[in-house]
């Protein structure tokens, strides 16, 4: 109920309206009805609740008002002399038609709309149209009696209703209320109440004070039903006929047990709703006070006002029926309260919630405030902080508008908004990155070079590169950013020369692993929208070092995954692309961003499982293994040194430089203060502890010793593991310093003592000496791993050759060994006819194994070419690569297992110093092989002096350092094989 309605409500509580006049009743209902004033003309006719200038939407449903205390009486209806154009009363034969009990069978009616009007119930309804208005005015002013007035519900509401401005001074409800247009007998319910006028009060136009619309409170007196129509108006006039419900002798049980649980159900309400509670028990007092015995149908009518109910409660006679619809009503009613108070109850709940957490950071401000601690972290200093963040920089045109977007969504947020962190860390990150901020390059050859000889043996390729690179820079006054790719063994210094072309070059480094990387967005980054979004790498790496250019090491891109979250590879793609990552698209900041000045370098074991789109935006620059000469070099100049620091065996140049320039001043000092007089000053008798002097330590790791450790511990391509045992032999070394410094200072009496009570000492006078040499090693590192570096150490069986192999680890010798069993014939003077039969064995992959097959069928035909064949036809052979439990794959074993295959055919063994490689065709040709560096290093450590490559690969020979090429012939002099794409696979002598 509204409070409008309660309000007149209340106004008309105190007495009952028949024993007051209508001059009484109009001055006590007045006030409340000139307080709904502004509500007059802008909703329908069956509402009190409507606001100026809203449109009435489909239904037009008006809340009720409560029934004001009425006596038991009916009152009585006599007719009235009829005036000239007045509706009500109407004269049939000069007198007026009434039926038995004096009830009026002729009256205006009005529709309702949304809901009907109950019997004994109030309700305030307003009337928008300027005739129909004056015409109740009229009606109520000069009739000595009650108006009574039929209200009939319309079944349905037009599509479209009138738009405002279609009539001068005519408001949109105004059409809905005139029938002339329409059949009221279809449009209107048959069955409506009819209601006596208690109060009217006129609502006049502010441009010419004509009477436009009229409110009244109107009280039901009981059901009718329409049985035709007299005059469509405006006014509708009508003929009426009363309805009396049906007769209730209060025996039945089943009328009384519904009545019950009506009203049962109705106080429920009244505890679950407290909207319902007034009114239901004001209606309620009503009744009682009209009716000492309670009726079904009143009480049907109390239940369905309480309702948003529509016209089948009036229209059913019977008791039972009428109280099914009204209880059905209820029910629906007081699930909705129901639901409406659990939602009030969360509502509150969180509420409370808040205010507490409110007063709470209020008194956290105020405590802190008194402490002086207080810190504003409001939003528009937090403002200020981003706009700071952004003073100096060039902010790119579209990163601009965005941030200057966000500024102003992030001026107007409240803290407790749910977008207000979300809009504050994008902002902080937007602020945070380096806009057009680039570091400045070091365009200087000779220190570069320098930088990179420091750190780093070798790598004259990459090193060489990056001189290139600078030199470019030099010319055009900048550099841009390119993509380096180094790909090799594990172990040989990718990953750590990184840092140092930063340093050559004068640019911060950052580094990020994509090994088994499989979500995109570690790359492109989230959403925003996502909860715990955060931007990709390349992002992350640019607020981080603060600058547009710096030196982004991507490692492990040939082990990146894929997994249902993307594919990372090709995300990679616009990052690494010249001509995309101008522009590069992060999903988190949504903006561009450009990394065209990244120096990107990319690190790699294999190039076989990087996709091709990829590998084709970079610059591969391939380093090879590390022979025992270079290993030698690193371990002398870079693993041994580093690794006596770390075990403190040795102190950094530039530690002891410091702690000599310390130990100068302090010197100094104390002189400058001798110098001066100073008066004694009495010390305190504390007995002085003894220092604890560290000895002197010379500890050295010798040559041999480090050349036995490469050569029978550590034979893999990269120097990793060779770091690994040195370190290890470093920790044994500091065990037994720390352990004879301890025998000595425990073997020390308490007596020898120096004049000022510290203790002697002996590590003052005696130097600790630790030296490794190669007998020694074992004692450090265990026994050798590898005891020979042949698996032959005499002359070779026929049919078996050294072969050469590359590997992820490297160079490697690889044996090929094929033996052969005569087959058994059942006439032995018949040549045997099946075809020959090779079994292959080692862990052999498919394309090793198809090697084998091609080998066989060229040995074959270089048997038949020299007359001896029949040899394979009368055999079975055997082939097999030994360390089985290793997998071994790839082409360029083809020569080595067809000279395998001559070698055992013609019982002619090959040189133990010799070893080839090379791919064979079918028609004997010789093709290339990849890893030349690599092989000649794994069959100089293994003592072969003599090495068989294609004609293909001598430009790859002539690229080996000049120390390989001089250790190793390129071609035999004392065995005659000739590998040549003309000639084929030759034998001679």
């Amino acid at each position: 109920m509204s409070r409008i309605s309660l309000g007149l409500v209340k106004a008309l509580r105190s007495q009952s309206l028949q024993a007051r006049s209508t001059w009484q009743l109009r001055q006590d209902a007045l006030p409340a009805l000139l307080q709904t004033r502004r509500f007059f003309g802008w909703s329908s006719n069956s509402g009190d609740d409507g606001k100026k200038g809203d449109v009435p939407e489909s239904t037009g449903t008006s809340e009720s008002s409560t029934d004001e205390r009425q006596s038991g009486r009916k009152s009585k209806r006599t007719s009235a002399a009829a005036q000239e154009g007045a509706i009500v009363p109407v004269k049939q034969d000069g007198h007026l038609r009434k039926d038995s009990s004096g009830f009026e069978p002729v009256c205006m009616a009005l529709p309702l709309f949304g809901r009907p009007l109950f019997p004994w119930h109030n309700q305030l309804i307003q009337i928008t149209s300027p005739k129909i208005a004056k015409e109740i005015l009229s009606l109520t002013e000069n009739s000595k009696k009650m108006t009574h007035i039929g209200f009939f519900l319309r079944k349905s509401m037009p599509n479209e209703l009138p738009k405002e401005g279609e009539e001068e001074d005519l408001l949109p409800s105004a059409k809905l209320e005139d029938m002339s247009g329409e059949d009221p007998m279809e449009v209107l319910h048959n069955v409506g109440t009819i209601g006596r006028v208690a109060q009217a009060v006129p609502v006049w136009s502010p441009k010419d004070g004509e009477v436009v619309a009229v409110q009244m409170l109107v009280q039901g007196a009981g059901v009718v039903r329409l049985e035709k129509v007299l005059n469509k108006g405006p006014p509708l006039q009508v003929q009426i006929a009363q309805i009396t419900p049906e007769e209730w002798d209060g025996k039945d049980e089943m009328v009384r047990a519904t009545m019950n649980e009506t009203i049962l159900t109705v106080q429920e309400i009244m505890k679950v709703s407290s909207s319902f509670r007034e009114h239901a028990q004001y209606v309620n007092q009503s009744l009682q006070q009209r009716n000492a015995r309670v009726q079904p149908d009143a009480v049907a009518h109390l239940a369905a006002s309480l309702t948003t109910a529509e016209g089948a409660v009036l229209d059913a006679t019977n008791p039972l029926d009428k109280l099914r619809l009204a209880l059905e009503l209820l029910k629906k009613e007081l699930e909705v309260a129901k639901l409406q108070q659990k939602i009030s109850n969360q509502i509150e709940e969180k509420m409370s919630k808040n205010q507490r957490e409110f007063m709470l950071r209020e008194q956290l401000k105020s405590i802190k405030k008194e402490l002086g601690i207080d810190k504003d972290d409001g939003s528009e200093t937090i403002l200020q902080k981003f706009k700071e963040r952004l003073e100096g920089k060039e902010v790119p045109k579209e990163a601009k508008e965005a941030i200057d977007t966000e500024f102003e969504k992030f001026a107007n947020l409240a803290k407790e908004s749910q977008e207000y962190q979300m809009t504050r860390n994008y902002l902080d990150w937007l602020s945070s990155m380096p806009w057009s901020v680039y570091s400045k390059d070091t365009f200087d050859l000779k220190k570069a070079r320098e930088i990179l000889d420091r750190d780093h043996y070798g790598l004259a390729d990459i090193k060489d590169r990056i001189r290139e690179f600078i030199a470019v820079g030099v010319l055009r006054g900048s550099m841009q950013g390119k993509i380096l790719c180094f790909v090799g063994p594990p172990g040989v210094g990718k990953t750590s020369i990184g840092k140092s072309i930063a340093e050559a070059l004068g640019r911060e480094f950052y580094r990020f692993s994509v090994g088994g990387l499989y979500d995109v967005a570690e790359i492109k980054g989230h959403r925003r929208t996502y909860v715990g979004a955060m931007p990709g790498k390349i992002i992350q790496c640019l607020k981080k070092v603060q600058t547009s250019n710096p030196l982004v090491l991507i490692d492990e891109v040939d082990k990146i995954g894929r997994g249902h979250h993307g594919d990372p590879s090709s995300a990679l793609l616009e990052l690494l692309d010249p001509s995309q990552n101008s522009a590069f698209m992060d999903h988190y900041l949504d903006v561009a961003v450009d990394c065209s000045n990244i120096l990107f370098v990319c690190t790699a074991n294999v190039l076989d499982t990087i996709p091709g789109p990829l590998l084709d935006r970079m610059e591969v620059i391939r380093l090879t293994g590390y022979d025992l000469q270079e290993k030698m070099k690193i371990a002398e100049q870079y693993l041994v040194p580093n690794a006596m620091v770390e075990v403190g065996l040795k102190q950094k140049k530039a530690e002891a430089q410091s702690e000599v320039q310390v130990q100068k001043v302090a010197e100094e000092v104390e002189k400058s203060e001798d110098a001066k007089p100073q008066e004694p000053e009495p010390e305190p008798e504390v007995k002085a502890e003894p220092k604890q002097l560290k000895p002197e330590v010379k500890a050295e790791i010798e040559t041999g010793a480090i050349e036995s450790l490469i050569r029978w511990y550590c034979r893999e391509a990269g120097v990793r593991n060779l770091q690994k045992h040195i370190e290890r032999i470093c920790r044994k070394l500091a065990t037994k310093v720390v352990e004879k410094w301890e025998d000595k200072s425990q073997g020390t009496s308490s007596k020898d003592t120096d004049a000022t009570g510290d203790a002697i000492d002996p590590s003052k006078s005696e130097v600790i000496e630790l030296r490794v040499d190669e007998a020694s090693l074992s004692e450090y590192v265990g026994k050798p791993v590898f005891t020979s570096d042949r698996l032959y150490e005499g002359q070779l069986p026929s049919g078996t050759v050294t072969g050469l192999a590359w590997t992820a680890m490297g160079g490697s010798v690889l044996y090929i060994e094929a033996t052969a069993l005569a087959r058994r014939r059942s006439d032995p003077d018949k040549p045997a006819t099946a075809p020959p039969m090779l079994a292959v064995t080692g862990q052999l992959g498919n394309v090793m194994k198809e090697s084998s097959q091609i080998a066989l069928l060229v040995a074959r035909r270089q048997l038949q070419a020299r007359g001896k064949d029949g040899f394979f036809e009368e055999h079975e052979l055997f082939l097999h690569c030994p360390e089985g439990a290793t997998p071994k794959d790839g082409p360029s074993a083809g020569v080595t297992m067809t000279t395998a295959l001559l070698s055992l055919a013609m019982k002619k063994p090959i040189p133990t110093d010799l070893a080839m490689t090379g791919e064979v065709s079918l028609n004997g040709k010789v093709l290339a092989v990849g890893g030349i560096k690599e092989k000649t290093i794994a069959a100089r450590r293994a003592g072969c002096k003599t090495l068989i490559f294609p004609e293909a690969n001598r430009r790859d020979f002539d690229e080996l350092p000049k120390y390989l090429q001089d250790l190793v012939a390129p071609s035999p002099s004392e065995f005659h094989l000739h590998f040549a794409f003309d000639r084929g696979l030759l034998i001679e002598g």
